[in-house]
């Protein structure tokens, strides 16, 4: 969190309460070629799916019927939208919307087959602690989707960051959150890295947690005796 200017959680939640009723027609479409790169892959897994920061639920009609999709929030404004777009698109294969803190995520460890997390780390008060709930709750052998902006200083894309500044503020986001500060602290193994659409605007970090390994040994039993 070095050079992060801290978020707090009410900061948050308002500015989110602003811009729930607007919010899909304004960031949405500018966000949208990294969501739909995200679920694309997605949706060629199988099992369970955690959406970390689900909002309005935009993404919850494109995911595949074979998964069994959660997704949680912390703004109640945009749970409300994404709980009516639920009801109104009859989406069997939502097995709940949670308002929920996600660096206190309250799921058993390796609760998830998969965890996506879109736009979020740059708005939560301490990624890393997100990050760290992430892990835990992927299983063993899952994979970890992280889609967000990360700061460029330079050339086009820090033009645009530049301009877009204003309202990146106005969303509660950092603007200034560096790749480093996931990929610097994270256990799990980064297999890909994709520059989304508008001019590379955004990254998508897909990472895979590990399996577990038996820890290898002398069965007790063949230990000779002192």
């Amino acid at each position: 969190m070095s050079g992060i200017a801290r978020i707090d959680e009410q900061s948050v939640i308002k500015a989110y309460a602003r811009w729930a009723p607007v919010y899909d027609f304004s960031f949405g479409p500018i966000a949208d070629a990294g969501r739909k790169r995200a679920i694309e892959i997605i949706n060629k897994r199988q099992g369970s799916l955690l959406e970390v920061g689900v909002g309005t639920g935009v993404a919850l009609p494109r995911y595949a019927p074979h998964l069994t999709v959660t997704g949680i929030d912390l703004s109640p404004d945009m749970l409300r939208i994404a709980r009516q777009r639920v009801r109104e698109r009859k989406l069997t294969n939502i097995a709940g919307i949670f308002e929920m803190d996600a660096s206190e995520l309250r799921f058993e460890d390796a609760s998830f087959d998969t965890v996506v997390a879109m736009y979020v780390m740059t708005v939560v008060p301490d990624p890393v602690k997100v990050l760290n709930e992430l892990e835990r709750v992927c299983a063993p052998g899952g994979e970890v989707l992280i889609v967000n902006h990360f700061a460029q200083d330079h050339g086009l894309r820090g033009w645009v960051e530049s301009f877009m500044a204003p309202a990146a503020r106005a969303l509660g986001w950092h603007p200034d959150f560096r790749v480093e500060t996931i990929t610097d602290i994270t256990t799990l193994d980064l297999v890909e890295t994709v520059k989304l659409k508008p001019f590379g605007l955004f990254t998508m970090l897909r990472f895979r947690k590990r399996e577990e390994t038996p820890v290898s040994g002398v069965p007790e039993e063949s230990v000779p005796a002192a």
